[in-house]
């Protein structure tokens, strides 16, 4: 039911178990600038692109200096000028931050500036801590956007849709972008709008999407330990909707490939300090790899730090995909969303590079131009 158009259960290429996807944080390592990481995210997805990779998402973070991506759709309606075939998405809008009309005019937009490719992968926690939630929430709002989430999720997708009902207080409130204009051909209402998943790293949307017969993408790469329990809740609750006709689920998770080893577990520490520092209230840009390698850890740190390293498949392109490969026969998964935190920019490209290699995925050199011309106008 309409798989193909929502860009569910793409295609899957060289020897990979499933489809392989990106998510991309804008990542701003020490040394470095936001303009650097928005570079790269263009970068990532010249790669994505010509290598066979399935969507890329960016998620959104607020008030975290070594994160870039607090607006979503700015950062999507960029890098849908410099690619043609790609899916790009939110991986994800946090909801309970913004006004759902809000949400479907800017993703109308995306839309309308790239037909067929935007996904709208939504979330229910605020992307940043409390004080930042209210500045961003307002008033008493922000401290109950979790409790509303399916409300503001049935109010975005009637918006999209524009289809509430007469006598709704909305009713003659239309999103533009959106169907009230009608197709190219005149008359005819598009079919196309953005497709909406469900993210979460715990079980309520999980249970949500499935009731709702939508997509639903876990975050493992930050809550592994839940993944395989919220899966099993996901496809349990699934009924079968105008969406789906049967459960489709992705994962993001942490991996990063690197011609040496060493490299690349020395680029995955910087990741892990990263993660330590936000998870104590101190938050910073990403370090770099010999400072991570000096930081003196204190036992307790050091349990954090091993068990996220521990967490994200890392080594030589050949280990990388043994464990990807082991994770999808794990977890049953439909779709890997592969997020590479590192501090430095070179090596996160190399690693979707290597990955590619790894399962054998061509390069598709009739969307070069494209990509070389987003590379020069990043560039400046």
């Amino acid at each position: 039911m309409g798989d193909e158009r929502l860009g569910i259960r793409g295609t899957v290429r060289g020897t990979a178990p499933v489809p392989l996807s990106v998510l991309d944080l804008a990542g701003v390592g020490k040394g470095l600038t936001a303009t650097d990481a928005l570079r790269t995210s263009v970068e990532i997805a010249r790669i994505a692109e010509t290598r066979g990779y399935h969507r890329m998402w960016v998620a959104e973070h607020h008030s975290m200096p070594g994160v870039a991506s607090s607006s979503p759709a700015v950062i999507l309606a960029h890098l849908a000028a410099f690619t043609r075939t790609l899916r790009l998405g939110s991986g994800g809008v946090m909801l309970p931050n913004h006004a759902p009309l809000v949400i479907a005019e800017q993703f109308g937009t995306l839309e309308a500036l790239a037909p067929g490719r935007i996904d709208l992968g939504l979330g229910r926690a605020p992307g940043t801590d409390g004080a930042t939630a209210s500045a961003l929430r307002r008033g008493d709002s922000a401290h109950e956007g979790a409790d509303e989430f399916p409300r503001q999720l049935a109010e975005l997708t009637r918006f999209l849709d524009d289809d509430f009902p007469d006598g709704h207080p909305y009713s003659r409130i239309h999103a533009i972008p959106g169907p009230v204009q009608g197709s190219a051909e005149g008359g005819v209402q598009s079919a196309d709008r953005p497709s909406v998943w469900l993210l979460g790293s715990s079980g309520f949307s999980a249970q949500l999407a499935g009731a709702l017969g939508l997509p639903f993408s876990f975050a493992h790469h930050f809550s592994a330990a839940n993944t395989v329990p919220a899966l099993a809740l996901y496809r349990e609750s699934f009924r079968p909707s105008a969406v789906l006709d049967r459960p489709y689920a992705s994962i993001g998770v942490s991996a990063l490939a690197a011609d040496d080893p060493e490299q690349a577990r020395r680029q995955v520490l910087t990741g892990a300090l990263s993660m330590l520092r936000l998870r104590t209230g101190r938050p910073g840009l990403v370090p770099t790899p010999d400072e991570a390698a000096a930081y003196r850890f204190s036992p307790m740190e050091r349990e954090f730090t091993d068990s996220w390293v521990a967490n994200v498949i890392h080594g030589e392109p050949g280990t990388v995909r043994a464990g990807l490969d082991a994770l999808v026969e794990r977890t049953g998964a439909d779709e890997l969303v592969i997020t590479a935190n590192a501090h430095t920019p070179a090596a996160r490209l190399r690693s979707y590079e290597l990955i590619a290699d790894a399962y054998g995925f061509p390069e598709d050199a009739s969307l070069a131009p494209a990509a070389r011309a987003a590379t020069g106008a990043s560039a400046g």
